[in-house]
């Protein structure tokens, strides 16, 4: 199909120069870039994070989320007897 479009001279001279750069014509090198675009996936939105407890909705009593390394902590203290000491 034949259709005629309007450019600014700045864009213009821009997508002269891409097409010369990639060895199109100005028609073939504006075929391509709006093919590449409108074929270009747009990323989906990832699923809200949800916190996966086990025996409930809330974390067990006395643990903070927001403070992992204490959780790590008594973790190693437990599991290697560190704190009896």
């Amino acid at each position: 199909m034949r259709t005629t479009i309007y450019l600014n001279d700045r864009l213009a001279k821009q997508v002269r120069r891409a097409a010369a750069a990639r060895g199109l014509s100005v028609s073939a090198f504006i075929v391509k870039t709006l093919d590449d675009a409108l074929n270009r996936r747009e990323p989906s939105e990832p699923p809200p994070f949800q916190l996966v407890t086990v025996r409930g909705v809330h974390p067990r009593p006395g643990i903070n989320l927001d403070q992992p390394r204490t959780l790590d902590a008594q973790n190693d203290e437990a599991r290697f007897d560190h704190g009896s000491r």
